[in-house]
């Protein structure tokens, strides 16, 4: 599989609640970048951080534009979060079933056909004011 199938599959099973082929294409050694917070190692790590995430949030990603260095050992891509948040994040407002539609960006490692790497970026002031307002 080439990076940017790799990261379209990625995608393809976040937004199909299908965990179970999402996380498949982790490494197991799998570093995630969590946007304008820590770095976790692990497939465990990120499995635990994905059931916070879909019991708070509930997320499709849309207008979806993957890129590939020519090695296929890196990738980025750009997306648009169409989200609804479903249980209050400590720290974070209230949660009261608000929308909100926000860009982001993620980069990847691929090693092997599996993501090794994530990193992702969004404005989290910008997703506060929505939920906020």
């Amino acid at each position: 599989m080439t990076a940017i199938e790799t990261v379209r599959t990625y995608y393809d099973a976040f937004n199909a609640q299908d965990m179970e082929r999402f996380l498949s294409l982790l490494t197991d050694d799998v570093v995630h970048d969590i946007n304008q917070g820590e770095r976790q190692v692990g497939k465990r790590a990120f499995t635990t951080f994905m059931d916070h995430m879909n019991r708070c949030y509930r997320e499709e990603l849309t207008d979806v534009v993957i890129m590939a260095n020519a090695d296929g050992t890196r990738a980025a891509a750009e997306f648009i979060v169409n989200g609804t948040y479903l249980a209050t994040d400590e720290g974070l407002p209230e949660a009261n079933g608000q929308t909100y539609r926000l860009p982001a960006g993620a980069f990847f490692e691929i090693r092997d056909g599996k993501v090794a790497r994530v990193t992702n970026y969004y404005s989290l002031p910008e997703w506060i004011a929505q939920v906020s307002a």
